[in-house]
């Protein structure tokens, strides 16, 4: 089986590793890198600290709009899928690299699988939702991670080549969380102590823009503990463009590897995010989380009641910040822990003679 995966963003490479290694001996596995993230620490950090294989293909999509960045991407994943001639086109989450390489593939009529299938939030202004619909109606295999991401592709009339897996997260999460709290400094760098401190994420185009990112600021500087913030170079740039400044309790961080931010969020009183991979891996830490939207495509984690949803209004962050506690239960969500196997099983037995 050859298998071209394309990944470009900081949760493609986390997800990526334990399927990476489930499928060693098993099968080719080429993998492209978009350039999606661009910034050292958001990229090539992963592929350090996770032991994965230098990208063989290298792109440098840079930033950019939605429509330009994907746009970027195409000639490069398409040269590299005429080069490779791979049996099927791996692609992960919702990203613009997600995006380009179902495209690219579907263009040069080779198969796609989508890992973190059928997830959605229902706003269609994201474009990350967009993503996730399209990559969906393109791809032949479709690994969900829940019952309720397999319900939103029936819905669809998408029934064909499902495979309720789990969430490979949640394997590099099982894998790499207990040697990230013996390895990192990261508290120590940052001068807070276990429980004493939040940590916080902001980097999704909607929350960067004014006056999204002032009203967050503003709820941070309200908070009355430390807040620990590494910062995307997306919301560092606009911090700087909108003037905002930091109360000198939230201490701005350059972007963190895997292992330090694990460490952080593990250790963490609460968390504060935009991102759908840290409010997961709030939940599997048994942190408490705020998501800073107004929806979630993990619905799972506020019907166990350990993510509430803020939106961007600091006196609904603050609230949500006052009133979040550790749940009575936690039950076990998206698998457990073997979502990479069950993957490659499914990749390694299909026909692709």
């Amino acid at each position: 089986m050859r298998i071209l995966s394309v990944v470009g963003n900081r949760p493609q490479f986390i997800k990526s590793a334990p399927l990476s290694l489930a499928l060693r001996n098993r099968a080719d596995e080429i993998v492209l890198h978009t350039g999606q993230h661009y910034d050292h620490e958001l990229s090539q950090v992963f592929f350090d600290e996770l032991g994965l294989e230098p990208p063989k293909h290298r792109l440098e999509a840079g930033s950019g709009s939605h429509a330009e960045q994907t746009a970027r991407m195409l000639p490069g994943i398409e040269a590299a899928v005429a080069e490779e001639k791979p049996d099927l086109v791996l692609v992960y989450g919702d990203t613009n690299s997600t995006l380009a390489g179902a495209l690219a593939a579907s263009k040069l009529r080779v198969p796609v699988a989508h890992v973190e299938a059928g997830l959605r939030s229902f706003d269609r202004t994201m474009p990350e939702e967009l993503n996730r619909v399209l990559v969906d109606r393109v791809s032949s295999l479709l690994f969900a991670p829940s019952d309720t991401a397999v319900a939103n592709l029936e819905a669809e009339g998408i029934t064909v080549g499902v495979h309720q897996v789990g969430d490979v997260m949640l394997d590099a999460n099982l894998r790499l969380a207990p040697i990230a709290r013996q390895r990192s400094q990261a508290l120590e760098l940052a001068g807070v102590e276990s429980g004493g401190y939040a940590l916080a994420t902001v980097h999704r185009e909607a929350n960067t823009k004014a006056p999204a990112l002032g009203r967050i600021v503003d709820a941070l500087n309200a908070l009355e503990e430390p807040v620990v913030f590494p910062l995307h170079p997306r919301t560092a740039g606009a911090l700087d463009r909108q003037g905002l400044r930091l109360r000198g309790h939230v201490h701005p961080a350059p972007p963190v590897g895997y292992l330090d931010f694990a460490a952080l969020a593990s250790q963490a009183r609460i968390i504060l995010t935009d991102s759908g991979g840290v409010q997961k891996e709030a939940y599997w830490y048994e942190v408490p989380c705020v998501t800073l939207r107004d929806n979630t495509e993990w619905v799972e984690t506020v019907e166990a009641g350990w993510n509430r949803l803020a939106g961007t209004d600091p006196d609904s962050i603050a609230a949500a910040v006052r009133d979040a506690a550790p749940a009575d239960e936690h039950p076990p969500l998206y698998g457990d822990g073997h979502a990479a196997d069950l993957i490659a099983d499914v990749l390694c037995t299909m026909d692709h003679a």
